[in-house]
């Protein structure tokens, strides 16, 4: 019996790497037409590397680019890097296909949804209020909630409690196997792959469906739940 379904935010109700590659692109050539004069590819390769040690979510990237290739902070480079980043990010944010109609499928069918994601509070908000997804879930919990990145349980078990449910009666939906899926399965939640936005070409996953849309989750549960799947 499912009762709840909880998501992962980033590649599972949102296309966040497509998004974040147009808007570091955007940003990095803006930068380079206001004088940051240095390979674009260099350029680049530095960002990436600095979202790997800090963070994908580092607000500061741009401040460190800057100090890294020319050792101190120009405003006109900074401010052009962030403007074309914003408007990139803001032209490139959106749901993946079904998305929206699936919720309210499930919403209709009387599951509570929920939303258990890694990044702060403040830029999943951000994300969920930009694509109209705000007002659709009973319950959300970000790192700054439970202070736990996955696989921790802390998290998972955060969002049950704020949705009511207990574990078994909940599916945690994830395109990170070893984050989604693992931390979901320590609490005794069931678990489906989003295998649509995988972006590591994961082998195994250990979950309990795979998804190549998030309009399967729609029979998923009523396979559960005991009720026709023409239903």
């Amino acid at each position: 019996m499912i009762k709840a379904v909880v998501f992962d935010l980033d590649n599972t109700l949102i296309d966040f790497m497509r998004m974040k590659n147009t808007a570091v692109e955007a940003a990095t050539k803006a930068m380079i037409d206001a004088g940051l004069d240095f390979p674009y590819n260099e350029i680049r390769s530095k960002i990436d590397e600095i979202y790997k040690d800090k963070g994908i979510e580092y607000q500061q990237v741009f401040d460190q680019l800057l100090n890294h290739f020319i050792g101190r902070m120009d405003y006109k480079i900074l401010s052009a890097g962030v403007v074309a980043y914003r408007t990139a990010r803001e032209a490139e944010l959106n749901t993946y296909p079904q998305v929206i109609p699936t919720l309210i499928k499930l919403i209709k069918m009387g599951i509570r949804l929920g939303v258990v994601s890694d990044a702060p509070s403040k830029e999943a908000w951000l994300r969920l209020t930009y694509i109209g997804l705000h007002h659709m879930f009973d319950g959300i919990v970000t790192y700054d909630d439970s202070r736990e990145r996955k696989p921790s349980p802390v998290p998972f078990n955060l969002i049950l409690d704020k949705l009511d449910v207990k574990a078994e009666f909940a599916l945690m939906v994830g395109d990170w196997a070893e984050r989604d899926v693992v931390g979901a399965k320590s609490v005794g939640m069931k678990t489906a792959f989003a295998r649509y936005g995988d972006t590591f070409d994961t082998k195994v996953h250990g979950a309990d469906y795979e998804i190549n849309s998030v309009a399967e989750l729609v029979d998923i549960v009523k396979k559960e739940n005991g009720m026709s799947i023409q239903a």
